[in-house]
């Protein structure tokens, strides 16, 4: 039975935290988990395009979803982002996060090849029918290439009981038409960096998974609006809307620049894992900016 609490909120999907020699550095990966938790973000996510999950093995990435498990701890929803090119691939990951205290999952669709939707809906279904964890959907045509209709979600629901949620990264007319065609009791969450995040709650979604640099103030927005104090979380999401657009121009610019701005505001040192977008002088600047711009909105509410 899916507990619809598990999707609600900001979910923080983490930055991938290397060391200066490229590797994993769990330690600060389990820093910015107790950060996240502390500035009001209602779950973690791990795995998913923010934590450069292209860029990470296979053990690796198994490493990484064991050890933000551990760090969690369940004091929030735990989820991760399931990506691979095999249905073995997939499967391995989903049982593994299974065991590491995943509440649910988020399937991305494979990065190999680019085929109509039946291809993708049986691929999906394979895996979601091999776990018994509530599954979500990553919608996200911007960034992976491939996205699935409401038409299209609702036929696989209709296969596969377990597929409850959407994480649709798209405009909020897009998120919208989702919510409208993908079946009754569907879970939307939004994405694309908190971009049109007020427009997003007024379409009905439940929750958001966003990167560190800009969650904990999102987290904000959303407690606001659930009070009923519209007004309020508006003005917020006004002041927060200038480093999103920032770092939303690219993946590549919010890995690069997001990182950066969660860097300072957590007090955690950066370093890339090529390839990536080297940071310009320019950029550092208004990095920085944008990264004390932030800290000046204040605490998080209690």
């Amino acid at each position: 039975m899916v507990t619809p609490m598990i999707f609600q909120g900001v979910h923080a999907v983490l930055f991938a935290l290397f060391r200066a020699d490229e590797t994993l550095d769990h330690d600060a990966m389990a820093a910015q988990v107790d950060y996240c938790i502390d500035k009001g973000c209602h779950g973690i996510t791990v795995l998913g395009l923010a934590t450069e999950v292209l860029k990470l093995t296979l053990p690796e990435r198994l490493a990484l979803l064991e050890s933000v498990g551990r760090a969690v701890g369940g004091r929030v929803p735990y989820s991760v982002t399931v990506a691979g090119n095999s249905v073995a691939e997939q499967v391995t990951l989903c049982r593994a996060a299974q065991e590491a205290g995943a509440d649910w999952l988020i399937l991305q669709p494979p990065m190999s090849g680019n085929f109509g939707a039946d291809v993708y809906l049986e691929f999906f279904a394979r895996i979601a029918e091999q776990t018994n964890l509530p599954v979500a959907l990553q919608n996200a045509p911007q960034y992976l290439g491939r996205a699935l209709s409401g038409d299209d979600i609702a036929r696989l629901r209709q296969r596969c009981p377990n597929v409850v949620a959407v994480k649709s990264e798209d405009a909020a007319l897009g998120v919208q038409n989702i919510i409208a065609t993908a079946g009754a009791g569907i879970h939307v969450l939004g994405g694309r960096g908190g971009l049109e995040l007020t427009d997003n709650l007024r379409n009905g979604c439940e929750g958001f998974v966003l990167a560190p640099d800009i969650a904990p103030v999102a987290a904000r927005v959303f407690d606001l609006w659930q009070k009923g104090e519209h007004e309020a979380a508006e003005t917020l999401y006004a002041a927060m809307l200038p480093e999103i657009t920032f770092v939303m121009q690219s993946l590549e610019h919010l890995i690069t620049y997001g990182k950066r701005v969660f860097g300072v505001a957590a007090g955690l040192p950066i370093h890339d894992r090529a390839p990536c977008l080297p940071p310009s002088p320019q950029g550092l600047n208004l990095m920085q900016r944008w990264a004390l711009h932030l800290q000046g909105l204040g605490a998080p509410a209690q």
